[in-house]
């Protein structure tokens, strides 16, 4: 297999005025163009949307003394809300660079968090003991919470069949939905999140589905093409989300906005100070997330989530467009390697390599084909509004 075989850029740009279409055209700053978003926008110096939001998004990075005073005041907040607790936060730890130097800046901050991993089928044993490494030199506890294997694979199987866009939602889904069960148990009001503005704020909205967490979607997906049903993984839906957010008060924070963020310089800062290992791209310490970001999305939908990344970091000066370029011109991971993840995960997910074959083949189909809450969430907040004490929680 060749890179072309998958994921032709140059006949996808030929496609665009050979179908009638508008013209390609690349953002003068960033990688972002017209294949990663067809809805993208560009100005009279040929500059896209996307650098016009982040500008606006950047407004919520602070750095120096008054990001100091920033986190100073969250973390004052947080242990007021956990008196008498042993924990006064909770941390999900992926491996990632992100998660794990967030786990660093807790500590950092005088923060006693309980870290939880997700085990749900699909970790490199190399984010395994990064994980391992990084709470043993941290002295945090660990709590991995170990996903019912064949419910998961069942539902993740289903939205394979279904051929909808975005196969990360069971594994978002249940993630979160394990995180605020966990909160509750504990009696834990704040979760602290890895994401932060300066690498991941660019992200076209067509490239996920931006209901994750909505469950009547997600049952009605597996109830057309699951086999087992789903009784002991944790869902996130509606009414959930009232009840952990409004009645149990889980809050998120994310402090890594309030730090000068800089990619590469924390990637050699985790190796060296806590012995992380790099798995080379974003995402890439889960088998099946790789292969899906790697594989599956520039294949079977024409997106490449490098283009997103890395102009998130031109934006914010961390590299150079020269640079991006470059790292798009080559695979987003080893073909070798996309090759056995491509046999394993089919094994593993009970298809012969013809079916598997067959299911990215098949035709498109959009998420909102299978209903959504959204009818019954709004009937529900005009309800809720006509009663003043809870009026003020859902403002």
């Amino acid at each position: 297999m060749t890179y072309k075989s998958f994921y032709n850029e140059e006949a996808l740009k030929i496609d665009f005025k050979v179908n009638g279409e508008r013209p390609y055209q690349q953002c003068s700053i960033s990688v972002m163009d017209t294949i990663a978003d067809p809805d993208i926008t560009f100005d009279a110096k040929g500059i896209s949307n996307y650098y016009y939001q982040y500008q606006e998004l950047a407004k919520g990075v602070i750095h120096g003394e008054a990001g100091q005073e920033k986190l100073q005041g969250m973390v004052a907040q947080i242990k007021a809300a956990s008196k008498g607790n042993k924990y006064d936060c909770l941390l999900g730890l992926s491996g990632g660079a992100d998660s794990t130097y967030m786990a660093y800046l807790a500590k950092n901050l005088g923060l006693n968090p309980l870290v939880v991993h997700f085990d749900y089928g699909w970790n490199l044993e190399t984010a395994v003991q990064n994980i391992e490494r990084v709470v043993k030199k941290l002295d945090f506890d660990l709590y991995t919470y170990v996903m019912n294997w064949e419910e998961f694979r069942d539902l993740l199987r289903s939205y394979i069949k279904a051929s909808v866009l975005d196969l990360d939602v069971p594994a978002d889904h249940l993630i979160f939905a394990a995180l605020a069960k966990v909160a509750k148990q504990h009696n834990i009001k704040y979760l602290l999140k890895g994401y932060n503005i300066v690498t991941e704020a660019i992200l076209p909205p067509s490239w996920n589905y931006n209901r994750k967490f909505d469950l009547r979607n997600l049952k009605a997906i597996h109830k057309q093409f699951g086999e087992k049903p789903l009784n002991t993984i944790p869902k996130l839906g509606m009414w959930q989300r009232l009840y952990y957010t409004h009645i149990n008060g889980l809050k998120d924070v994310a402090p890594l906005n309030y730090v000068d963020y800089n990619k590469k310089q924390v990637k050699e800062f985790l190796s060296k100070e806590l012995g992380w290992v790099d798995y080379g791209g974003k995402h890439c310490e889960n088998i099946f997330t790789r292969f899906y970001q790697g594989y599956i999305l520039p294949r079977k939908f024409n997106i490449d989530k490098r283009k997103a990344h890395l102009s998130t970091l031109i934006f914010s000066s961390q590299i150079t467009k020269e640079e991006a370029l470059s790292e798009i011109s080559n695979p987003p991971y080893d073909l070798d390697i996309i090759e056995m993840d491509k046999e394993y995960i089919a094994k593993k997910l009970g298809f012969t390599a013809t079916e598997f074959e067959q299911m990215l083949s098949q035709p498109n189909r959009d998420h909102k084909e299978f209903g959504d809450e959204v009818m019954m969430e709004q009937r529900v907040v005009r309800i809720l509004k006509t009663f003043k004490p809870i009026k003020r929680l859902i403002r």
